[in-house]
């Protein structure tokens, strides 16, 4: 009951992330759950899955409600992100769970790292073109994101809102609201995968599927509502170390490196990512400073006419 419970935290907390972020949701809670709820890489995908079925719906209404949401590139990017999810959930429930421990490691140490490298710049940007993405330049980036997400355990976000955000055509809450609608398709999509693959798993941690579905559906509203008012270098920054933290010493592991201690690298990681945090957030205060500098100077009349009276 106890392990329940602290899932359910987890996912009220991961939901958060994603919700402020477009991303985070899917790495976080495989990460808690082969860590400290001892499931397999396979088994914890499934289960995450399983339940982001029912958050990223509730998500996606909620970014719908508070108008985050472009349908037209949700269609052409979550349904090739479908087709992505249900080959990438195929291939993690036919690997054997020793060969899948090292891959799901190395995807989601990734994935953290970028996490820490793209919020350590805290760039700020405000002057977006709303020019539409070709259908197929978003049939790729669906399809490559879904994949890693179903075989990684995540990186649906990392991937798609990370790539998109880059680009700097559509502002950060479309990005995240759509990206996050765009979701449930690729969520379904993997779950059906796992039901083939992994279906007496699942039904053995159905138990883990509804904490982690009640906890992150509690929080999606909130996430919708938070996009625009918390500071995401921080957040994104602290998720990112916190990934990297856990996962790389097994990735370390598996190639020959066993002789550093875990508590070693882990500490190391913290060190470095903990400080690039920091900086993400020192960087987004002066670009914040800067930027409104720039627009009270622009604003500012030249000059005025003095008339006579």
């Amino acid at each position: 009951m106890q392990t329940l419970i602290f899932i359910a935290i987890a996912g009220v907390a991961a939901q958060l992330v994603d919700g402020g972020l477009g991303m985070g949701f899917g790495v976080t809670s495989t990460t808690i759950l082969i860590m400290l709820a001892g499931l397999g890489p396979a088994q914890a995908s499934a289960v995450v899955h399983t339940a982001e079925v029912g958050t990223t719906l509730v998500s996606g209404l909620s970014h719908w409600k508070f108008g985050n949401v472009d349908w037209k590139v949700v269609v052409r990017l979550g349904i090739p992100g479908a087709i992505g999810a249900f080959a990438g959930a195929t291939f993690l429930s036919n690997i054997s769970t020793e060969a899948a421990a090292p891959i799901t490691s190395l995807i989601l140490a990734l994935i953290g790292m970028n996490l820490v490298w793209r919020f350590s710049k805290g760039r700020i940007r405000r002057d977006y073109s709303d020019r539409p993405h070709s259908r197929g330049f978003l049939g790729g980036l669906g399809i490559v994101g879904g994949f890693v997400d179903a075989s990684g355990g995540g990186g649906w976000g990392p991937v798609t809102t990370s790539t998109l955000l880059s680009l700097g055509r559509t502002e950060p809450r479309k990005v995240v609201g759509t990206v996050n609608t765009a979701e449930f398709l690729v969520s379904l999509a993997a779950t059906l995968g796992f039901v083939v693959g992994l279906w007496d798993d699942l039904v053995a941690n159905l138990s883990a599927v509804l904490a982690l579905l009640i906890g992150g559906a509690i929080a999606a509203p909130i996430g919708a509502w938070m996009i625009s008012r918390v500071n995401a270098t921080v957040l994104g920054g602290f998720v990112g170390t916190l990934i990297v933290t856990l996962n790389l010493p097994k990735v370390l592991n598996v190639v020959g490196l066993d002789f550093i201690p875990t508590g070693l690298i882990q500490v190391t990681v913290l060190l470095i990512g903990l400080p690039l945090t920091y900086l993400g957030f020192r960087r987004y205060r002066k670009n914040l400073l800067n930027e409104t500098i720039s627009s009270e100077v622009v604003s500012e009349p030249k000059g005025q006419k003095i008339k006579s009276t």
